[in-house]
């Protein structure tokens, strides 16, 4: 597992964990369950730490990040408009043009199955914007 965007000496998974710890409620139970389903789906993310503290997973993009709240643990896919979430998953932020949001309340439990599947089709959207090739740039001759 890679870490990136250690703070203050400790690893982005390590923060990851810490926070889980310090919540030490359901949210911490479902934050902790919702990182082990995206390991599952994806052994090769990276954890990051941004943005003042919000757990991030990527793979060659962000793939969603882990917010908690009083009432729910949000899940934030970066490109999550693009998916298809035949599952209906996805219940917040659906009025947006790129991201979509998984709110999990207490006692909710998320269909473990459909969210891995969201999780490769967001690496795979990740991967197709990756290796698309660039526009070349037009050239300045110089006038003859």
């Amino acid at each position: 597992m890679k870490k990136a965007g250690a703070s203050e000496g400790q690893s982005a998974s390590e923060l990851i964990s810490k926070r889980i710890a310090e919540l030490g409620d359901w949210r911490g139970k479902t934050l902790s369950r919702m990182r082990k389903l995206i390991k599952e789906a994806d052994p090769e993310v990276v954890e990051e730490w941004k943005w003042m503290g919000t757990p991030i997973w990527s793979h060659d993009g962000i793939i969603c990040t882990g917010e908690s709240y009083k009432k729910v643990v949000k899940l934030t896919f970066a490109k999550g408009a693009s998916l298809e979430d035949p599952a209906h998953l996805f219940n917040s932020s659906l009025e947006g043009n790129v991201r979509r949001a998984i709110d999990i309340p207490e006692g909710e439990e998320v269909d473990a199955s459909a969210f891995k599947t969201l999780v490769r089709q967001a690496i795979a959207l990740n991967g197709a914007r990756k290796s698309k090739p660039s526009k070349p740039k037009p050239s300045k001759k110089p006038k003859a």
